[in-house]
């Protein structure tokens, strides 16, 4: 896996302070996803946190520091994003970005389960 173990850390450290969530860590597609509740919820990817939010906050998001729009074949892909280390350096803006994600994994959906064959 080619992630950023110090984010890693941060990430890890920071969410097992937050009561009452259930978290697990998968490693998929390159990335470090955490689940919380089931659920996707904050990925790290490089050097770069993958957020999963309200897709409400597109636009709001897209001025943020560091804001990278994340693509799926050719297309943008709503409710997701990358964030470069220039927008969570900061304390204050890394907490925003973590504690966006976990506001929307409360009303988010989850991915549905394949079926054992």
């Amino acid at each position: 896996m080619t992630y950023d173990v110090n984010l890693v850390n941060r990430v890890r450290e920071y969410i097992a302070e937050i009561p009452k969530i259930e978290v697990e860590e998968k490693e998929m597609f390159n990335v470090l996803n955490f689940m919380v509740n089931g659920k996707t919820c904050i990925c790290i990817s490089g050097q770069n946190l993958m957020l999963r939010f309200d897709p409400k906050l597109q636009e709001e998001l897209s001025e943020k520091d560091g804001y990278e729009t994340m693509l799926m074949k050719g297309k943008e892909y709503k409710g997701y994003c990358y964030i470069n280390p220039d927008g969570y350096k900061d304390r204050k803006d890394f907490e925003y970005f973590v504690n966006l994600c976990l506001e929307f994994n409360k009303i988010a959906k989850s991915s549905k389960k394949q079926k054992a064959n």
